[in-house]
């Protein structure tokens, strides 16, 4: 399938921790243009079943098509792990996912080949990290350690991702965290791409001897490697940005005012309406 290699990539999430993917891709990819999309209406994704997840993808994919992007990233670890093969059933466009770059990287660096995996409820509960660490591992003895974290969304969501509430957050990661620690694994994959706006607290309570994997970097290092691969890279000196949420776009140009995400700001920032884009 011939593409316009100055189309926009697509990215999308359950609401503002896709902006994780995007950061990265900006510092990584700084001629490409960008659409995402936060479902930030129906946010968290977490708690939701196969079913709910794979109608709302459906409808950002429509979304993402009418935008006329050349690549989608599902920047969201649940509906990577609950519908991603219905996405690219239904699209013609390279899809991409943030579980297999986090899951790969994982076994690349792990000494003692024990891995803890944090994410949603959904996204343990698919266990398709546990299955992706595993073809990774291939004849290796890989044992994993999953913990859903279901509080740490909505922390984030609203903002307390800062030094402010540093004290509450970090209370909640220790409850969540210390059981991994004490079991010693070696590197922790941050399942879902809320989590990286946690990284300093995930860090210091975790302690330097467990590395961080974010799946938000090694995704958009594949969006890199396939863009490149695939002959799809952009050369354009100007680029275009467009930021699209189902509810709330000012409170998520504040956030992304106050976490650094360039180039969000009232002139392309807008809300739609998604249930408009159902599969007919």
């Amino acid at each position: 399938m011939k593409v316009n290699n100055h189309l926009p990539v697509g990215v999308f999430d359950s609401g503002v921790g896709g902006l994780t993917v995007v950061k990265e891709i900006f510092k990584q990819l700084p001629n490409e243009s960008l659409v995402y999309f936060g479902d930030t209406a129906r946010v968290p994704y977490g708690n939701k079943s196969k079913e709910v997840v794979e109608k709302f993808s459906l409808q950002i994919l429509n979304f993402l098509h009418k935008q006329r992007v050349k690549l989608i990233v599902v920047a969201c670890n649940t509906a990577s792990a609950y519908a991603l093969e219905t996405i690219r059933k239904n699209t013609k466009l390279p899809v991409l996912d943030v579980i297999e770059p986090g899951a790969k990287k994982a076994v690349e660096i792990t000494c003692n080949d024990k891995i803890g995996i944090i994410g949603t409820e959904g996204t343990i509960k698919s266990q398709a990290y546990d299955k992706a660490v595993n073809r990774f591992a291939d004849i290796r003895d890989v044992r994993i350690f999953s913990q859903a974290c279901p509080l740490f969304v909505p922390l984030v969501e609203e903002g307390w991702a800062d030094d402010s509430h540093k004290k509450i957050v970090k209370d909640v990661a220790k409850k969540y965290l210390t059981p991994l620690k004490r079991l010693k694994i070696d590197s922790l994959i941050l399942g879902c791409t809320h989590y990286p706006w946690l990284e300093n607290i995930i860090a210091e309570i975790m302690g330097k001897k467990v590395k961080l994997v974010s799946s938000a970097y090694e995704t958009a290092c594949s969006v890199k490697e396939t863009l490149y691969g695939e002959g799809m890279l952009s050369e354009l000196k100007t680029v275009q940005h467009k930021f699209f949420f189902s509810d709330a776009p000012e409170k998520a140009i504040m956030f992304g005012n106050k976490y650094s995400v360039k180039y969000m700001d009232a002139t392309n920032v807008k809300k739609i309406d998604i249930e408009a884009y159902s599969p007919k």
